[in-house]
């Protein structure tokens, strides 16, 4: 039945592309399950399905999976629920089509959670599609536009209140990193680790530098709450522990993958790291090609010489994915470094905060950690802090530099970041950062326009409100009192391009001069001259439509060579 997928299986079919065998075995399976079975749904749907029908199911099923203790649930389209029939569907019958709704469905989810992947099924009876849902992350139960669903029995219903309290008290109610490794001792500790450990231990806590020194290793240990009692807690496995004493933690695996790509996204170089963590963050710093990047400052000949990326952006961002990695997953971290100036950190779990802006706009600490026994000894050995303070002073660092801001991506259990170690544009994102009077807040939106990142409504409103931004949506640009505070006008103008009249001007002038002219010859005339926010089949459309206008107003015609010519009452 559906209890076979536990975690050691889950690993085949949840991150590896499964075969079309594979797919009707599981599907034979669920077919057997019982009605009232809550993690998997059928529908008929031979032709269409209501998307905000399928998005609150995805929700349903989602928050089902994550109160079932499973890790994932199955919607199913092409079957007839009550027989559990074959009928086959055609929705979304194109892959590429079937496919976007992995980011249509992000854009109403919390954190952007999505399909883990969708499947098409080719049956002899017809064509199934398989949608595999995330259970919902601990401690965030899953909504879908502002809303929260589930299931009683077959049966799509709102989520009562005890289960959303159920789902948000699962983060608090055990601390993995806190466990007691039975069978672990002293002798399964790293000696040069915890030599390490001692120093940054001293650092952070400098009164009690000179009594350290007087302390045997087990007092330490427990003064700097990595062991318990002298027990030897997992904290202390993955922090201090010989890389032959990770079988302490299975399934959890403490694992770190350094890996290279050249800027086709080829892999050239990799490297796997394990416990003692303390050591390894180290030389995982050491592997990455940390190069110069030189530019030159407004105002000077000279250039300016930084490191691609600030240390404590690497520092920071690595351990961070230690400290909030759920290793319940047992994921792995992978630290990718790409040659064409790119660092993407990765670790297994959600985001706790539940977005980057709450992060950057709140004064306090959060409140809730994943894994607080194991922060907290990070916090004592040196290596992260608890404030609040990381990821602003990352935004901080990246936005000194002039460089782009962290990229976070939040989502199906995963968190990623990316660090950019160059400059994107030299006129617009240097001078903006320069700008002292713009807030974090501010720069932060402006720099999603700058990488042509989509806007919420209400951050189009905030930046309109504020005449930031121009043009229109998806199309923005910087506005002009923005440019006249940077000095970019330049740009401003080349963004804005020319308008409707002066366009028709130069239509009009044209065939003055040589009597007749085709589209094609119009678009030669105009097409560099239009906004660069606009893509060539845009700006194509805005000349077509200004020849139309002009012909609606009497002044052009067009004859039946398709030659437009000025208008006999012109």
């Amino acid at each position: 039945m559906y209890e076979q997928y536990r975690p050691k299986e889950l690993k085949t079919f949840v991150f590896l592309c499964m075969t079309q065998a594979e797919l009707t075995e599981i599907l034979n399976e669920l077919r057997t399950l019982p009605a009232e079975t809550e993690v998997a749904e059928f529908k008929e749907a031979k032709t269409n399905y209501d998307f905000n029908k399928l998005g609150k199911y995805f929700s349903a099923l989602s928050n089902e999976a994550n109160l079932k203790n499973k890790h994932f649930a199955w919607l199913i389209l092409g079957i007839k629920d009550s027989t559990r029939d074959i009928v086959g569907s055609s929705f979304r019958s194109e892959t590429a089509n079937l496919h976007k709704l992995k980011s249509e469905i992000a854009q109403h989810t919390i954190n952007r959670i999505t399909f883990i992947e969708i499947y098409e099924l080719q049956l002899h009876e017809g064509r199934i599609v398989m949608f595999q849902i995330p259970a919902a992350p601990k401690g965030i139960p899953v909504s879908w536009k502002g809303h929260y669903y589930g299931r009683d029995n077959e049966e799509l219903v709102p989520l009562n209140l005890e289960e959303v309290e159920r789902i948000r008290k699962q983060v608090t109610s055990i601390d993995w990193s806190a466990g007691i490794c039975i069978d672990a001792s002293l002798s399964d500790l790293d000696p040069v680790a915890i030599l390490k450990a001692r120093e940054n231990f001293k650092k952070k806590n400098q009164h009690l530098s000179t009594e350290c020194d007087n302390w045997d290793e087990i007092t330490f240990l427990n003064k700097a709450k990595i062991t318990i009692r002298g027990q030897i807690t997992r904290t202390a496995i993955l922090l201090l522990g010989k890389p032959e004493s990770e079988h302490f933690i299975h399934p959890a695996i403490a694992r770190i993958t350094w890996i290279l790509k050249d800027k086709d996204n080829i892999e050239k170089d990799y490297t796997h790291f394990s416990c003692p963590f303390i050591l390894a963050t180290d030389e995982v710093f050491q592997k990455i090609r940390n190069l110069k990047y030189r530019y030159i400052k407004e105002g000077t000949l000279f250039p300016e010489e930084v490191d691609q990326y600030h240390p404590y952006i690497i520092r920071e961002a690595l351990n961070n994915c230690i400290a909030h990695q759920d290793y319940l997953l047992a994921g792995k971290i992978n630290v990718v470094e790409i040659e064409d100036g790119r660092l993407i950190f990765t670790n297994s779990g959600s985001f706790i905060p539940g977005s980057i802006d709450k992060v950057i706009s709140q004064d306090a600490p959060q409140e809730q950690y994943r894994n607080p026994f194991l922060a907290e000894a990070m916090v004592n050995l040196n290596m992260i802090d608890t404030i609040g303070s990381g990821i602003k002073r990352m935004f901080s660092f990246q936005r000194d530099r002039l460089f782009p801001l962290p990229e976070y991506e939040i989502g199906n259990n995963r968190v990623k970041v990316e660090i950019i170690g160059k400059v994107l544009d030299l006129n617009y994102a240097r001078l903006l950062a320069q700008n002292k009077s713009l807030s974090l807040q501010e720069i932060i939106l402006l720099d999603k326009v700058q990488k042509n990142k989509p806007l919420a409504p209400r951050e189009i409103k905030q930046l309109k409100g504020q005449r930031l931004i121009e043009g229109r949506k998806p199309n923005f640009y910087i506005s002009s009192s923005v440019a006249q505070i940077t000095g970019t006008q330049d740009e401003y103008l080349r963004q804005r391009g020319i308008d409707d009249d002066y366009c028709r001007k130069i239509i009009l002038d044209y065939l003055r001069k040589f009597a007749g002219g085709s589209r094609a010859d119009f678009e030669k005339v105009l097409l560099d001259k239009l906004p660069d926010v606009l893509t060539e089949k845009q700006k194509k459309d805005k000349i077509k439509n200004n020849l139309q206008a002009l012909r609606i107003d009497g002044d052009i015609e067009i004859d039946k060579g398709r030659i437009w010519r000025l208008s006999k009452n012109h």
